[in-house]
């Protein structure tokens, strides 16, 4: 349902398959109306993922974005954040918090995103990085690369963080706790970043095959843990992490 005249045509459509005499258009039209509401709850569920960001726009902000990011447990790959800035009117059906996603549903998102977007922009910080900082200190590194990367494209007046407060940005920002699953900045941001960062594993499990990489997206699981043991790490992996560093009989 594209627009609410689509809608409205549906549900007549709808209506009149339940007055039907037939019981099996009357069965169609009850499993009609089931996935019209089923629509109509997800709309109000993904609007009320920007209630929070309609405050800041009541209040005179014009370009919010939200920040997050990826991959700060695997024992591979980089640590990934998006920053994305979305217009005041969105049309995105099945917006969640990445985790809660189907794969297919993230790729859906993840253009729809970027096309309706007012601009995305992304921050990596490496598997050497991470081991020369930490990865707490790394995944803040990501955000601030993804803000300042969209600050310099578009022209932010607040950010919307997932959980945690980014240094050095010169820009107020509102931290939120579970970020990605109240806040459709986030969520989009995490979508993204999750994204592009299954993709990139995907290249890295070509470039390193026997990990399983493009499956696991550097998880440790059984399939993982077996081949460190039996290959050792390689160029990918993060060396300051406790299974990597005893692969590496450190």
């Amino acid at each position: 349902m594209g627009n609410l005249r689509d809608e409205e045509q549906v549900v007549c459509w709808v209506q009149a398959l339940l007055k039907d005499r037939r019981a099996g258009a009357r069965a169609l039209g009850a499993r009609a109306q089931r996935k019209v509401e089923a629509v109509r709850l997800d709309r109000a569920r993904v609007a009320a993922l920007f209630e929070l960001r309609a405050r800041h726009f009541a209040r005179g902000c014009r370009v919010i974005a939200g920040v997050d990011e990826v991959g700060v447990g695997p024992l591979a790959g980089p640590v990934v954040a998006a920053a994305v800035a979305l217009p005041e009117e969105v049309d995105l059906p099945g917006l969640d918090d990445s985790k809660k996603v189907s794969p297919s549903d993230r790729e859906r998102l993840a253009l729809a995103i970027r096309d309706q977007a007012l601009g995305v922009a992304l921050g990596e910080v490496s598997a050497v990085e991470i081991d020369r900082m930490n990865i707490y200190r790394a995944g803040l590194e990501a955000m601030r690369r993804a803000s300042m990367a969209l600050a310099d494209r578009v022209k932010v007046e607040h950010f919307m963080v997932d959980a945690r407060t980014i240094p050095d940005i010169g820009i107020p920002q509102t931290p939120l706790v579970h970020g990605d699953a109240i806040d459709g900045s986030i969520a989009a941001a995490s979508i993204v970043a999750k994204v592009y960062r299954d993709n990139l594993l995907r290249q890295l499990g070509a470039e390193y095959p026997g990990y399983g990489l493009g499956r696991n997206m550097g998880y440790g699981t059984p399939e993982h843990m077996s081949a460190l043991a039996r290959l050792g790490a390689s160029p990918a992996h993060r060396q300051s992490f406790a299974p990597v560093a005893a692969a590496m009989g450190r």
